[in-house]
């Protein structure tokens, strides 16, 4: 048996989001989880890396952006974005037991949490789950500026084969944040960490990242 899962209503200035809340018994930390910008919650990525960190003894908060919950298509503006950062950061931490709550995001959801910490949420650290440094093809319009005032902890999970993060570039970003940030690299992975040649569905890939995330977690707990 897994553990139990909840719905929850989180108000994001008005208007209301869903989230799927998952508590073990003595759980070492929470992790709140957003999607990317093409998938939301659901998506069996984010369940499987939710699962994962469950039976790990990590309680998660996953949760769908504003935009998503109204079926609209296009990302929410770093706004409205970051509003809804906040808002869940503070149910999460309402649901806690003193343990530290940390802050993750597929690609898009991992850089808004980013810019909500750059502008003053509070969060034990970050981890993304494939930054999106930049624009796939276009390496000089990097998403970097906020990112080298953040002194918590921060995991960069990447794929080596991201076309959205050049592995070079993401180095030098990463060495002017210091030694604050950290890179693990996926071997062979794109940036949902496909491995080429790898059969395995995307529950099963967000489960096998459950182990680094929650190494860094307690190492830095």
């Amino acid at each position: 048996m897994g553990t139990a899962e909840s719905r929850v209503t989180i108000d994001v200035d008005g208007t209301a989001i869903s989230g799927i809340y998952a508590r073990p018994d003595k759980a070492a930390a929470t992790l709140v989880l957003a999607h990317g910008a093409g998938a939301g919650m659901e998506h069996p990525f984010l369940a499987g890396l939710a699962h994962a960190l469950n039976d790990d003894g990590v309680a998660t908060l996953r949760f769908n952006f504003p935009y998503r919950e109204a079926g609209r298509k296009f990302p929410d503006r770093p706004p409205a974005a970051i509003a809804a950062w906040r808002a869940v950061m503070a149910e999460a931490a309402s649901r806690s037991e003193g343990e530290p709550v940390w802050a993750a995001g597929k690609s898009f959801g991992g850089r808004m949490a980013s810019m909500a910490v750059a502008e003053g949420m509070s969060a034990a650290g970050l981890v993304y789950l494939g930054y999106p440094l930049h624009p796939p093809g276009k390496p000089e319009k990097l998403r970097d500026e906020h990112l080298y005032g953040l002194a918590l902890p921060m995991l960069f999970l990447q794929g080596t084969r991201d076309t959205f993060a050049t592995p070079g570039l993401l180095e030098d970003v990463v060495a002017r944040i210091g030694p604050a940030a950290t890179i693990e690299w996926w071997d062979g992975g794109d940036h949902s960490f496909v491995r080429a040649g790898v059969k395995k569905g995307a529950a099963d890939i967000g489960a096998s990242l459950a182990a680094p995330v929650s190494a860094f977690l307690r190492r830095n707990g």
